[in-house]
Order: structure tokens, then sequence, then C-alpha cells
């Protein structure tokens, strides 16, 4: 064995309480230290020829890439809907990478009785199955691919065994698609230009039943569509009418594929689960475990009501991996074939906090986006661009001259938000105008980070939004 391999292995139980310490360190420390830290390109070091060993690298570590860890997974982190990491989760992840499974039957039965948990906590029928995957991507493309799979179906084809060949391309309707679905419709051959926008109600990102109802009024009927509801848009939170959604499904033929990937979790609370009601009518649903599950990355889960048709799509045959074909194998279920035990944490902050702690949770956060519009609209700086129907704030600057505010002007001054090290938001665009969002899904967040939030927003604006640097 290596030198330096074989003294790591005498070393090991010391170098995992060193990493532990070290890790203890930085989560006592997260609600203290910056959300976002930009970092320029750092110099490049070779490969060593030698090695220097287990300890030596993490001080290497810690003195040339610690200082530009960020917080991302800290209470003031509210760019993108992510959470952070509950306290069981992290303790099941980091079993995850000790037990290192691989093709383990311990590990099915884990995941299933997560997934059946989660199935329970978004309240879905029995007749969904789901299955773990990376990410919100990838459970958009799982469900889109077996969508492709219906589609061929009704044709009498299989497309996983055919091709796309033999059909007309396939239309994709939706109101405001998450950009993964472009990037899966890309990845699955099924081409983004096909994906048709579908009218939004006024003054909402919700699709208009109506203007949906007169596309599928000309869709060819040897060929049904694929419609793509949202549950939780990035730039509001608002939803589609799954309800309504359902009742054209009665009278049209279509595959629904509902992306819930953070709104999915109105489900957990009697305040917002009307927004969730007529979820039955999904024939695929997306839900990202990393958002407001808060499990460490990466994890996700793609529920269906066609478990058959997606084994078709991701059914791995290979002598070498010696599996029982009468017996549903996860690899046969998801793109991929090699995963990590990701069902484990789930598992552990299921078991850990329960029904009521999440619905404590997502509360918590809705409050925290209500508490930040309320400020918003009673403030002369801001101006509020749509209501907070969930844990997302969608607001702009207000300008002191009657110009409208540029996209320059929003980098601008998150950049020097950003800086602070106090908070992070992103940018985004809502009907033409420039904006900035807030999502909250942290479970470590408070009403004193929302204020100290918004604090640091009014300083910002106004050491960078007087009259003459907006004239610049």
């Amino acid at each position: 064995m290596y030198h330096k391999l074989s003294q790591d292995k005498a070393d090991f139980a010391t170098l995992l309480d060193q990493t532990h310490l070290y890790n203890q360190a930085f989560i006592q420390q997260i609600e203290q230290q910056s959300p976002h830290i930009a970092t320029n390109e750092l110099p490049y070091q070779s490969i060593p020829s030698e090695g220097i060993g287990a300890q030596a690298t993490l001080a290497a570590f810690d003195d040339r890439f610690r200082p530009y860890v960020q917080a991302s997974g800290g209470p003031r982190y509210f760019g993108f809907v992510i959470g952070g990491s509950t306290p069981a989760s992290l303790m099941g992840d980091f079993m995850t990478s000790t037990f290192d499974q691989t093709n383990s039957s311990i590990q099915d039965i884990v995941e299933k009785e997560a997934v059946q948990n989660l199935r329970e906590l978004f309240q879905l029928p029995t007749s969904f199955q789901g299955n773990f995957v990376t990410g919100a991507t990838m459970a958009n493309f799982s469900g889109l691919a077996v969508a492709r799979q219906w589609i061929g179906q009704q044709a009498g084809i299989s497309i996983a065994e055919e091709g796309l060949g033999s059909l007309k391309p396939i239309k994709i309707l939706s109101a405001k698609p998450h950009s993964s679905i472009y990037k899966s419709l890309a990845m699955l051959g099924l081409g983004k230009h096909n994906l048709e926008k579908v009218a939004s109600i006024a003054g909402r990102e919700a699709i208009d039943i109506k203007a949906l109802e007169a596309l599928l009024q000309k869709q060819d009927a040897s060929q049904p569509c694929i419609v793509v509801a949202s549950a939780g848009t990035v730039n509001t939170g608002d939803f589609d009418n799954l309800t309504a959604l359902g009742r054209l499904k009665k009278q049209y033929k279509f595959w629904l594929h509902v992306d819930g990937a953070f709104g999915g979790f109105a489900a957990c609370s009697p305040l917002l689960a009307h927004y969730w009601q007529g979820i039955e009518y999904a024939d695929s649903i997306t839900i990202d475990a990393h958002k407001w599950l808060n499990v460490p990355y990466d994890a996700a889960v793609i529920f269906t009501q066609h478990q058959a048709l997606q084994r078709e799509v991701f059914s791995n045959n290979a002598v070498y991996l010696d599996t029982d074909p009468s017996q549903i194998n996860f690899m046969d279920l998801t793109p991929e074939n090699s995963r990590r035990w990701r069902g484990l944490p789930v598992w552990f902050t299921l078991k850990a906090y329960g029904k009521k702690g999440y619905q404590e949770i997502v509360e918590r956060n809705y409050h925290h986006a209500q508490q930040l519009s309320a400020k918003i609209q009673e403030d002369h700086r801001f101006e509020l661009l749509a209501p907070a129907r969930l844990n997302v704030v969608c607001f702009t600057l207000k300008n002191h001259t009657a110009e409208l505010v540029t996209q320059e002007q929003i980098k601008s001054f998150l950049n020097h938000l950003a800086s602070t090290g106090e908070v992070f938001l992103s940018p985004t665009v809502y009907e033409g105008t420039p904006a900035i969002r807030a999502a909250f899904s942290n479970w470590r967040t408070q009403e004193a980070d929302v204020q100290q939030a918004w604090e640091t927003l009014q300083t910002i604006y106004d050491q960078t939004q007087t009259p003459s640097s907006v004239s610049q």
C-alpha cells in the first residue's frame, strides 16, 4: 500500500475527528458568515508527485479555499429557492458518505419508506410512485421522458425502442415554465421551440385556462400534447389552477406534468394547501428535496402514476448487474445507474421533524415573505410587483427620475448588497420590468434575519440610488 495511504488508514479515526471539528466550526458560525462571496480565479496548483496526506490536504484547503466558502445554507441567503440542511438531514448525509452503499437492498428499503413518507407529506394518492434523482432538473427531465413515452404509446410505438422519427413534433404547452423545462426538452430531443407559451391570467403568472383550452381544441386528436403546470413559479410563487386543469383532462387528451419543485410544500400547511388542490390529476410531479425540505444537495423526487412506462424508458439491462427482472430496481426508473443513498438524509429529517415540523417551517417562511412585502409596500424606495402568495417576494427599485429601472441598475444594486456580506438576493425580470426576488425557504431564518436584510436593503439604496448616481 502506498505509504501516504497506509499512514492515513492508520490515522483514520483522528482524521475523521479533525474533519468533524472543522465542519462543526463552520456550522457554529454559519449565521454570522456571508451568504455570498464573489471569487476570482485562484492560482492553479498541479497534482503533487508524492502526495501530502489527508491532514496536510485539509490544511491546504483551509488556506486556499475556505475563505471563499459562502453560507449558502445560512438564514439570509434569499437568492435561489434553496434551504439549508436540518441537523437530522446532515446526520443522514454524513452516514450516506460513510456507508457508501452500492446496489444494497437496505438502501432500497429505506428509500422506499422515505418516498412513501413524502407522498404522505404532500397528500398524494397511493397511485403515485416516486424515485430519487439529483434535483428538479433531472426530475423534470424524467417526468417529460415518461410523457414522451406515453405519447408514443398513443400512436402504438415505443419511443424508447424506436425513437422520435415515427411521430410528428410533440407540442408542449405551458405559461411560465422553469428554465429546466427547456433544458429537458433539449436533452430529450423534443426541442425547445416546440414549447408554446400559453397566456397567463392578467396580473398573474398562472395559466389562463380559457387560452389553454383554445389551444387544446386545435390539437391533432391522433397525437396528444404535454401540458407543464407550475406549482410555484420562480418569480412570484404563483400556481396554476390544478383542479381546472384536471377538468380539462376529462375533455382533452394530454399528459399533465406539474413542476412543484418548491411549491409542492404548500401541501404541508392548512393555510396554503388550497394551492395544491387538484394534484391528483397530474401524471407526473417534480419535488425538490434540497429546497424546502432542507436536506443537503443533491436530492429530488419524481412522482408518477405511470411507473410501467417509466420503467420502459429507463430500464437498464446488463448481465454483469445480475438483477432480478421480476423486481423493480431503482436504476430501472431514473436516468442514473450510479446513485448515492440520497434517500437517507430525507428519511432522517422526515422522522426527526414530521408533518408538524415542516408545517412550522413552511408557515414561518411564508410569514417572512409577508413581512418583507409589507415593508416594501410602505417604503418609497421600492415597489412590490406581485403579491407574495407563497415564499417569494418580487420587487424592484423606484427611480428618482421618470425613467424606468434598468437591468444594469438592478445588477449594480445587488452587487453592492452582496458585498455587505449580510444578505444575498437574485435578479429577475417580471412582466418586462427588471426586478429583484427574495426567496424564503431556510429552516434557520427568523424574523430578525428579515429585519436585518431589510435594513441592509434600505442602506444600500440610500448609498447607491441617489439622483446623481441614477443619472450617471
